[in-house]
């Protein structure tokens, strides 16, 4: 699996896992809606590690906490 669709996997499981929508999670991260909803409909293949960071920060959740899924064992380069 590319990296980004593991990204993408990780951000939904969180969504749904704290039943939170993108719009909630704009709100809650400070990144701006088109940002993430550009993401996570593949419009945008790469996300900055620093907009990762405040994804993780709107979860309430470390970067450590985010990456650690077997789903990113045999992640693959975009």
């Amino acid at each position: 699996m590319k990296l980004s669709n593991a990204i993408r996997k990780r951000i939904r499981y969180y969504l749904k896992e704290q039943n939170v929508n993108v719009w909630t999670l704009c709100k809650l991260s400070g990144i701006p809606c088109s940002t993430i909803s550009t993401f996570m409909s593949g419009k945008t293949e790469l996300i900055k590690l620093d907009t990762l960071l405040h994804i993780c920060e709107g979860f309430n959740i470390t970067l450590g906490e985010f990456f650690t899924d077997a789903i990113f064992d045999d992640a693959e380069q975009d």
